[in-house]
């Protein structure tokens, strides 16, 4: 085969190769008035790289008469599509997912990535919701991450190979959407503005970095030499739609010596679910062509979606109440593209995505399931996400091309209660006051909500790229430098009212101290109690990432292909006021794969890749972290409560007044001591080998076994007096020196170096603090392993047909940056680590282990104007888990309360207490496109969830609200699958 030139991860342009006889010309002119001519070398071949998207028309001339053409061939993104002269075949893709409509592709023998590419034409085919998580859930290894992670749009995030969800990256025509924030999701393209969606499961090339999990990356249409025009309207009934589930409290047997917190809710209602549905409406539309033929060119897309349903809160709230909640989220795309002249081309591209959330609180009795009066509205938020992408490509000469990408994103958010009462606290746990003071019915005050935002929270990303492209011989050469800025202003959140919340509580062992390790003794009397909650994070940080990368693809024969890349990742991590607290420098990341043609006619490859890939830590890092922050709890027994405000009243400490189990009492901590002075980023290993195999004339079958290891994680440590216990070991006069309370960042299981600051300002001290010395018996652990096994009959103008079969394992002692048990967002500040004792009993399956995965999607062409497509996803369940008091004696050795790996006194490792149900999700659609309108009008109605399965998909694991006192929810599911619903839409397109 030929040189097929560079497939590169996240690219937004692909690739013409072939054979000819040597000497003639070869020209491409495409549908964007992109025209370029190449001569066939020595060796038969021929190549045009860096081509934008589109149709092509590749013609063969011999002294300048055209005596072969090849029409509508279509490129795929990041990938060569060959077209041979000397051959008597027809131009093929050689891409195993996205194909031409006419003829099974060839394999694509020059790529040594994983990857899924699905094209506008498959998404218009699939029952998919709209957006991008969605689409990225037919790649191999991709599972729904925890429903409490969601992105800037308010989409559930995806984990892939057994990454946590905040270890991706997402794209843009190249540009990096990812949050700035905190990396949690990304923005994506209006639905009908997607020409094609690449999904990186492992493998991609040294150009790009910054995630250990996986990559989605979207390319946006484009104008083209003739104008067109199209709208589409959605809508998704109510009177369609399935109730979720209604929840009960557990009633299950307990262990001896146990009781509930309350033991009148076992077996009664928790939440009422019943027509809690909503509806939804997108309008859409596009339009695209020439502004001058052949020079100028124009895409412009937008929709509108909103939302509206119905929403009743627990039992256990605050206030009871039905939430008449409201979602809008339009979005907007444009690109220009000039030709400037034939070797040179600009594209300016606009992209705006914005969210819109409010919810008006009505009274709701569960006694009678009726709804009352309004009494107050929910938090209102709202994001917005403007960004300007500009790129120019030059193709210098045939063999040389040069690209410069930069991009601005910036994000706003907002949050507000409207009509807050600023004197009035938030309730939590009202089910747990005392019945002797409230007769048996809580006493409530309205106020819902807990936290805010500020309402000045930006955050911005700025990106620089340079890339440079040469071909030397078999040599594909590349280099270039990959840069971002991000800078976020007012993050963090706040208590909402004055600043503070009462939370209720009842122990069943009045007589034991609920945290003895702060100083918190026994309520005594019926064990109820009462602590006031204060909280405040709000801050600002920054951070810098730059890398630098050489590719080279080098085509040792025809049939073997070499990808040998190294990349270089510096970050800088940058507090409030600018200062520094970490650095990582150096960090090589090597990149080798390999593409074997076996049979040399691109129907049997071999591939394989070793890879390295580092993760920065976000700017959110800085909450909790690098900046001043205060959660503290003071706790008390209370004789009344105030039946207005729902405050306790007639306190009593049963401590010693404001504590912290990680010593945040608002100082602002010295730059240079909160992290280790050679702390590691973290990153991950990866091996990847595969097959991909044509069988017969209309069946593509291959299998790939993936590892990854992770290398090193980071995180925070808390255990302040293990750290004065090894300074005084080391001859250090802990009363000389600051002892931070907090906790510090750094690498789990390896040793690192701390600053101490001397008190009288002469300089620090440092402390070499190993594993052992916190306490710990080893290291983060993440291993995933995985064997994917795939059949696809691609589309051939009648149907199409993919199967995708997973077993995998995801296992050690770390998620990752987040820890979906709990749904902590706190990304590398995870509640892992800060204590030996909350990592006893660590070790088991990971939460995003899914061993059994099948996906089967497809399309039929009834008729030229019928289509019926499906999508069926089953897996197996996560493992359950349960965070108790610690040992059989229920201690409490780190003042976290229910929080470690025991329950009920027993050891209980992630995966030891079985797992969560199998979950199956079958999508099914149909279009009708009538004749007598020349199919240019559509008509589709999609089923969602058609057999109405609600399962949990995760559940509350804290088994405990004090010592011998079981919660009341453990074991309840947190997120189900979302019921059975039906989307109706029409289009047009002309």
């Amino acid at each position: 085969m030929g040189v097929a030139g560079t497939a590169f991860g996240q690219a937004t342009t692909g690739n013409i190769f072939g054979q000819a006889q040597p000497g003639q010309t070869v020209i491409v002119s495409g549908s964007t008035g992109v025209t370029r001519q190449a001569v066939v070398d020595e060796t038969g071949r021929f190549r045009f790289g860096n081509l934008p998207l589109g149709d092509y028309k590749v013609s063969l001339q011999r002294d300048g008469a055209t005596i072969m053409e090849r029409n509508d061939v279509t490129l795929v993104v990041g990938a060569g599509t060959e077209v041979n002269f000397n051959l008597d075949i027809q131009a093929t893709s050689l891409d195993a997912v996205s194909v031409s409509a006419s003829a099974l592709p060839s394999i694509d023998v020059a790529s040594v990535d994983s990857r899924t590419v699905l094209t506008a034409k498959d998404l218009e085919r699939l029952p998919l919701a709209r957006h991008a998580e969605a689409i990225a859930l037919l790649a191999p290894g991709a599972v729904s991450g925890s429903g409490a992670f969601t992105g800037p749009t308010g989409q559930s995030l995806v984990s892939f190979g057994g990454a946590s969800v905040s270890e991706n990256a997402y794209y843009i025509n190249g540009f990096n959407t990812t949050d700035p924030l905190a990396a949690m999701g990304g923005i994506g393209l209006p639905y009908g503005a997607v020409d094609q969606q690449e999904v990186y499961t492992g493998g991609y090339s040294a150009m790009y970095g910054r995630s250990d999990g996986g990559v989605i990356s979207q390319v946006g249409k484009r104008g083209t030499n003739q104008w067109k025009f199209g709208g589409q309207v959605l809508w998704s009934p109510r009177s369609l739609a399935s109730d979720p589930r209604n929840l009960y409290f557990p009633d299950q047997a307990l262990p001896d010596g146990y009781d509930y917190t309350n033991a009148s809710q076992p077996g009664t209602i928790y939440r009422s679910r019943k027509n809690n549905t909503s509806w939804t409406t997108v309008y859409s539309a596009y339009a695209g062509g020439p502004l001058i033929k052949d020079r100028l060119y124009l895409f412009v897309a937008a929709e509108a979606e909103k939302q509206q349903g119905t929403s009743t809160t627990p039992v256990t709230s605050s206030q009871p109440a039905n939430n008449q909640h409201a979602t809008s989220r339009p979005k907007h795309y444009a690109k220009l593209d000039w030709n400037i002249n034939a070797n040179n081309i600009l594209e300016l591209t606009s992209i705006g995505s914005k969210q819109a959330y409010a919810g008006s609180l009505y009274d709701y009795d569960y006694a009678t399931g009726r709804q009352g009066d309004r009494f107050g509205f929910d938090t209102s938020t709202k994001t917005s996400s403007d960004i300007t992408i500009g790129k120019i490509t030059s193709y210098v000469t045939d063999d040389l091309t040069l690209s410069a990408t930069y991009g601005i994103n910036k994000v706003t958010s907002t949050s507000s209660v409207p009509g807050d009462d600023p004197t009035r606290p938030f309730l939590s746990a009202v089910t747990n006051q005392d019945p002797s003071i409230t007769g048996g019915t809580p006493i409530r005050n309205g106020v819902t909500s807990s936290t805010i935002g500020s309402p000045h929270s930006t955050s911005q990303a700025r990106g620089l790229r340079l890339d440079a492209e040469y071909r030397l011989g078999n040599h594909q050469l590349a280099a270039g430098i990959d840069n971002m800025r991000y800078n976020s202003r007012n993050i963090g959140k706040t208590l909402s009212g004055p600043g503070y919340a009462w939370i209720y509580g009842k122990t069943a062992r009045p007589d034991v101290a609920l945290v003895p390790s702060l100083g918190v003794g026994a309520p005594g009397g019926d064990g109820y109690f009462v602590h006031r909650y204060i909280s405040s994070s709000l801050t600002s940080s920054s951070v810098d990432q730059k890398a630098q990368y050489i590719e080279d693809r080098w085509q040792v024969s025809d049939r073997w292909l070499l990808s040998l890349g190294l990349r270089n990742d510096q970050f800088t991590n940058f507090n409030n006021v600018g200062q520094a607290y970490v650095r990582n420098t150096n960090q090589w990341a090597p990149r080798l794969g390999f593409a074997w043609d076996v049979l040399g006619d691109a129907s049997f490859k071999l591939y394989g890749n070793l890879g390295r890939y580092y993760l920065a830590l976000p700017t959110s890092v800085a909450i909790r972290g690098a900046s001043a922050s205060t959660m503290t709890s003071e706790y008390f027994t209370y004789t009344g409560i105030d039946p207005v405000t729902g405050a306790p009243t007639g306190l009593a400490p049963i401590g010693p007044g404001p504590v912290s189990s990680n010593g945040e009492y608002g100082q602002a901590p010295d730059p240079r001591t909160v992290a280790a002075r050679d702390l590691k980023s973290q990153y991950q290993d990866e091996a990847i080998l595969g097959f991909s195999k044509q069988l017969g004339s209309d069946w593509v079958y291959g299998a790939k076994a993936t590892v990854r290891k992770l290398q090193t994680a980071i995180d925070d440590v808390c255990d302040y007096k293990k750290l004065e216990a090894k300074a005084k070991s080391q001859g250090i006069d802990v009363d000389a020196v600051n002892i931070s309370h907090g906790c510090l960042i750094f690498n789990p299981g390896q040793t690192n170096t701390f600053l101490l600051s001397r008190k009288d300002g002469s300089g620090y001290e440092q402390v070499r603090m190993s594993a052992k010395d916190w306490g710990f018996d080893g290291g983060a652990k993440r291993k995933y392993y995985a064997l994917d096994l795939f059949v696809e009959h691609p589309f051939d103008g009648k149907w199409h047909g993919r199967v995708d079969y997973t077993f995998s394992r995801s296992y050690g002692n770390t998620e990752g940056q987040v820890l979906s048990t709990l749904g902590q967002d706190d990304v590398s500040k995870t509640q892992d680590w800060d204590f030996a004792s909350l990592m006893a009993n660590s070790n088991g399956v990971l939460s995003n282990d899914r061993t059994h995965q099948l996906k089967i999607y497809g399309a039929y062409q009834v008729t030229s104007e019928w289509m019926v497509s499906g999508s069926l996803r089953v897996n197996s369940g996560a493992p359950r888990a349960c965070l108790g008091y610690f040992g059989n004696d229920e201690s409490d050795p780190a003042g976290y309360r229910s929080s470690y790996r025991f329950c009920g006194g027993k050891s209980s490792a992630l995966g030891s207490n079985g797992r969560l149900p199998w979950t199956r999700q079958l999508d099914a659609g149909v279009t009708y496109r009538p004749a007598f309108a020349g199919n240019k009008l559509g008509f589709n109605a999609t089923v969602f969830n058609v057999t109405n399965e609600r399962k949990p998909l995760s559940q509350d694991v804290r088994y405990q609200t004090s010592p011998y006192t079981v919660s009341n929810t453990y074991g309840l599911p947190t997120f189900l699958q979302p019921p059975r619903y039906v989307r109706l839409s029409a289009s047009y397109d002309f």
